[in-house]
Order: C-alpha cells, then sequence, then structure tokens
C-alpha cells in the first residue's frame, strides 16, 4: 500500500493496477505508464470557465444519450491490440471536461476507453502537457474531438481527428460562437464561457 506520493519512483512505469493502490492525496495521472504530478488546485479562473463551460455542454445533453463529466474523473485509456485488464492499462488521465457517447464506456471507475470530446483548460505549468503529451495520447487513442482552451488569452484551439490524425479545424477568440464540429448544430457561447 502506497501512502505518500514520495514512496513511488518516478523513473519506473506503472499500471492502473498500480494507480489503484494508491492511498495519498495528491492527484496524479498516468501518461504511457509514466506519472504525471497534476497542477495544485486549479486557478480560480480555471475554474470558472470550467464552470461556465460544463453548464452550456449539460445544459445541450440534457434532452440526448451522451454524457458529460469534470474533473476529477479517471478515464482509462486502452490499447486496442491489448485486453482491457488493469494490468495492461498505461494511461489513466483526469480531463477538465469530458463527454462520452457509448455509454458501455462507462462504469462505477469512470471511462474505460476514450471519450468522444475532450476539453482541456491550460494552467501555468501544464500547457507543455495538454498540447504535447496530451495531444498525442488523445489522438492515438481515437478522441474525436480535442479542445484546448486559454484561459490567459482567451481563444481555445479546436482539433478533430480526421483518418486518425488531429487536425486544427480553427482557433476561436472571446466573442466566438464555437462550433462543435462532431455534434451538428451545437456550439459554444465563449462570451459566455469566459465571462
Amino acid at each position: 500500500m502506497i501512502t505518500d506520493i514520495n514512496q513511488l519512483d518516478l523513473n519506473k512505469q506503472y499500471t492502473y493496477a498500480d494507480y489503484l493502490t494508491w492511498q495519498f492525496e495528491e492527484r496524479v495521472e498516468l501518461i504511457r505508464g509514466w506519472i504525471s504530478r497534476m497542477s495544485p488546485a486549479p486557478m480560480r479562473r480555471h475554474q470558472e470557465i470550467s464552470g461556465n463551460l460544463h453548464f452550456q455542454i449539460f445544459s445541450y445533453f440534457v434532452n440526448h444519450s451522451c454524457k458529460v463529466y469534470i474533473a476529477p474523473f479517471d478515464v482509462r485509456l486502452i490499447n486496442k491490440r491489448k485486453k482491457a485488464d488493469d494490468r495492461a492499462i498505461l494511461s489513466v488521465v483526469q480531463p477538465d471536461i469530458s463527454v462520452i457517447c457509448d455509454l458501455e464506456k462507462l462504469d462505477d471507475r469512470g471511462c474505460l476507453g476514450s471519450p468522444d470530446w475532450i476539453i482541456e483548460i491550460l494552467s501555468p505549468g501544464n500547457t507543455r502537457k495538454e498540447m504535447k503529451e496530451k495531444y498525442a495520447l488523445y489522438e492515438e487513442n481515437g478522441v474525436r474531438e480535442y479542445w484546448i482552451v486559454s484561459p490567459e488569452h482567451r481563444f481555445v484551439q479546436v482539433y478533430q481527428l480526421k483518418e486518425e490524425k488531429f487536425v486544427l479545424t480553427d482557433t476561436y477568440f472571446e466573442g466566438d460562437n464555437i462550433p462543435v464540429g462532431i455534434f451538428e448544430g451545437f456550439a459554444i457561447d465563449s462570451q459566455k464561457m469566459f465571462a
């Protein structure tokens, strides 16, 4: 039983089975088996944007079968060539917002497999992780749409999966209506999101 994050060897790869045994307060993610520490509690601005986004998305999906979740919510990304066994899962992430339409992927521990839409909100210290490491991980695992939100510069980069690669569809700024490409007719009011 691991009760202190300092008991972990940061030079070792871990699995979801290991992750389940950790009993410390710090939040961590596993990216390809490597521990990635989460930033301290997000800044107030981050939380306001997350809440505003969640409200708009949740309101849209009230009469649809898709489910929307906010962090902390474990998303276990599975290698398509391997069995979805806890010892084979090397990536466990906690996106700021996840939308899952295949409800078979949901269980009591979170989501097993890729959400349809993931939104990550940048915070000081996580830009590289969100824009490079998680970008590659989400692309590799078939996330259909990925948004990166910059509270500081008030823009949203929208990526859609096309032929197994993310394509930047556009960069939207405060005041723009941001279409959700995978859900026709649905758009986010960025003015309300950044309010």
